[in-house]
């Protein structure tokens, strides 16, 4: 009797095994299969995008602009109805060094999409990891030219890269400065160096060679043996390839050196910080950058898009806060065209195709958006003012 109540009891729990087993299978094949790579809304949820750029440290202003202008975009579509955008921020501090540790946790966290990175130098590190986790990211503002020759699918940007501002960088200085003497100098950082190397080239290539080549340490405070070097030169002209914060350093203390020269700097720079660092000693100051600041632009959707902006974040757009928004609405168009997933959403946007704010918006192979020009700015009674296309500028 014993080993028939066994048998029986045995024979009860296999039937109870199976039977979970066998609801375990149909609750997979009704809610699993449809993770392709990344999360999404795909199960009716919200679809989950992330800004990944500096929100602290020292040149954090230029990933606040890019992230409110996000949020402005997803706010609006938000506020549409449809499905749910949800946007989680990985603030990175612009450090290649941490950034591996957030493209890992932005990988766990099952994000669709991302807004970012925005330096070129945490692209370089994050970028692979999101390439083999199939998750498609829009750059607002990296614009090293060696992001695009990785081969990488799942990789694009709004900006025209260094490969176009560098050359007009140089054709500024030459033709419109008419440099016969220049000095360039870099914080040797994946941007810095790269825009300032891209400088140097074309200085040589049209007769103002650089006399003087230096790198300075971003950490640094004093720069004294730069300056000594740059006021020997005498130089008509000096570039700085790196970001706002050293740039007022180094300009400020260039002039106290007595150095007279033109002091010219990339798109890092472009920002009232560097204003603000470098006191009167920005006066004068030329910034490039293959954007144009919002609240310079006649164009409507600008002109709407910078009203909007200021009510929103009680402040006018900068550097790349119209990029912010053009690279969020790349994904939201995907998400309003039923794309979910992060392999769905990346399909929709190699063929992309729409009239942002800044420009209009297409990609090439290579994950570089098609045309942008390269603008120049003037910082003239203590503000920012565009001048116009450098090949308008500087013919």
């Amino acid at each position: 009797m014993q080993g028939y109540l066994r048998r029986t009891g045995l024979a009860r729990q296999w039937r109870l095994v199976a039977v979970v087993a066998a609801f375990a299978l149909v609750l997979a094949a009704c809610g699993g299969g449809n993770d392709k790579g990344g999360g999404g809304g795909g199960g009716g949820g919200p679809v989950k995008l992330a800004f990944f750029g500096a929100l602290t440290g020292d040149n954090a202003q230029l990933g606040i602009n890019i992230r409110d202008g996000a949020k402005l975009a997803i706010d609006e579509h938000n506020a549409k109805g449809g499905t749910k955008i949800e946007l989680v921020e990985y603030d990175s501090q612009g450090d290649p060094a941490q950034a591996p540790q957030l493209a890992q946790r932005a990988v766990t966290d099952k994000v669709a999409g991302i807004i970012g990175p925005a330096f070129s130098g945490e692209s370089k590190v994050a970028n692979p990891i999101f390439e083999e986790a199939k998750i498609p990211n829009v750059s607002s503002s990296a614009t090293n030219p060696k992001l695009a020759q990785n081969g990488w699918k799942f990789y694009h940007r709004v900006v025209a890269d260094d490969d176009a501002q560098a050359p007009a960088v140089a054709t500024y200085m030459i033709k419109k400065l008419a440099a016969k003497k220049t000095a360039v100098i870099d914080d040797n950082s994946e941007y810095g160096k790269g825009i300032a190397d891209g400088v140097r080239k074309g200085l040589s290539s049209g007769g103002a060679a650089a006399s003087v080549n230096e790198s300075i340490d971003p950490k640094a405070t004093d720069y004294s043996s730069v300056v000594t070097k740059v006021k020997a030169a005498s130089p008509d002209a000096i570039f700085y390839g790196g970001y706002y914060a050293e740039a007022g350093k180094l300009v400020k203390q260039l002039r106290d050196g007595g150095v007279k020269g033109t002091f010219l700097s990339g798109d890092g720079s472009l920002d009232n910080k560097f204003i603000e660092g470098g006191g009167p000693a920005s006066e004068g100051a030329i910034l490039t950058c293959p954007c144009v600041l919002a609240g310079s632009s006649d164009k409507p959707a600008a002109q709407k898009f910078t009203t909007d902006y200021k009510a929103k974040v009680n402040a006018d757009p900068g550097t790349y806060s119209a990029e912010g928004y053009d690279t969020a609405t790349v994904f939201i168009k995907a998400i309003e065209a039923g794309k979910t997933t992060a392999e769905d959403i990346n399909s929709w946007i190699a063929t992309a195709s729409f009239d942002g704010i800044t420009k209009p918006i297409k990609f090439e192979a290579n994950g570089n958006v098609v045309g942008g020009d390269i603008f120049a700015y003037e910082v003239k009674g203590g503000k920012i003012t565009l001048q116009g296309p450098v090949s308008e500028v500087a013919k």
